[in-house]
């Protein structure tokens, strides 16, 4: 009976977070197919359990087996710990909060290039960082020619309007073709993160994104050079727009991507924190 409660459990925890919308927090909702799909067979493997439970000859054959046999401390013990891991997800899930990542992760773990990233060649392993990469999930033709067709689309637009649904498209193609974007003119919005290698009015704007799973979120976004050397405290959320330069970045030793920003404006947090790479 207890496997067919945490069953439940499990079928109404997936329910609610897809009834909240908290279900985009975890995974690109391009996939809440498959959380649908978990769901219901959590439902079904339920009846199931209920329908062996109470079945006439399962009750016998319980009835014999607890006649000819004992229950030892050790079962009950295994029992105890294996159903206590199962429902261990589903207390925390209901009980606590759905944590939203805001500058604080950005400054426990630094921001770099994927291609710094300790996980190796996994791309489902990867955290990633300032630079949206998502060339390891396609083959090495199947990028490029995606690469330029995206291109190809941004480069129509004067001036570039970033939003939720290109957030992680437009970065990831200003990153691999900086200078065929340098001097246009982009809109784009996200959350201040002062980095103390940085001086003057230069910061970083970031949003968190999603490109399949939390497993492979990370934190992405522009230096933007700030006109008036205006500041801001971290987790603020401005709306910039300005034109697209490169400027060196010290602890990369390279030149990235930035902003030049002529107007700005404080906005109120968003609704939904996260942007998710489409295709």
């Amino acid at each position: 009976m207890l496997r067919a409660f945490i069953l439940f459990g499990f079928g109404f925890y997936l329910m609610y977070l897809h009834i909240s919308g908290e279900i985009s927090k975890y995974i690109n909702m391009k996939y809440s197919y498959l959380s649908f799909s978990a769901m219901i067979a959590a439902f079904l493997l339920a009846l199931i359990q209920l329908i062996i439970v109470f079945r006439d000859e399962d009750k016998v054959e319980e009835h014999d087996h607890l006649g000819h046999s004992h229950c030892g401390e050790n079962t009950i013990w295994k029992k105890f710990l294996v159903y206590g891991l199962l429902t261990y997800p589903l207390i925390a899930g209901f009980m606590f909060p759905i944590a939203t990542l805001d500058s604080t992760i950005v400054s426990a773990k630094g921001f770099h290039f994927p291609k710094n990233n300790a996980a190796g060649d996994d791309p489902y392993a990867q955290n990633q960082f300032l630079r949206p990469d998502t060339s390891g999930y396609f083959g090495k033709s199947d990028y490029e020619k995606m690469m330029e067709r995206e291109k190809k689309e941004l480069l129509k637009q004067n001036p570039i309007v970033v939003d939720d649904s290109n957030y992680l498209m437009t970065m990831e193609i200003l990153y691999n073709y900086p200078g065929e974007f340098t001097g246009r003119e982009m809109r784009f919005t996200g959350f201040v993160y002062n980095d103390p290698v940085l001086k003057d009015a230069h910061l970083f704007l970031f949003r968190f994104g999603i490109i399949h799973c939390v497993a492979d979120s990370g934190v992405f976004g522009m230096l933007v050079d700030m006109p008036e050397k205006a500041q801001y405290k971290n987790d603020t959320w401005l709306s910039v727009s300005g034109t697209i330069t490169e400027e060196y970045y010290a602890p990369f030793k390279m030149k990235i991507p930035s902003l030049e920003v002529s107007n700005y404006r404080q906005i109120d947090k968003p609704k939904d924190v996260y942007v998710y790479r489409k295709y």
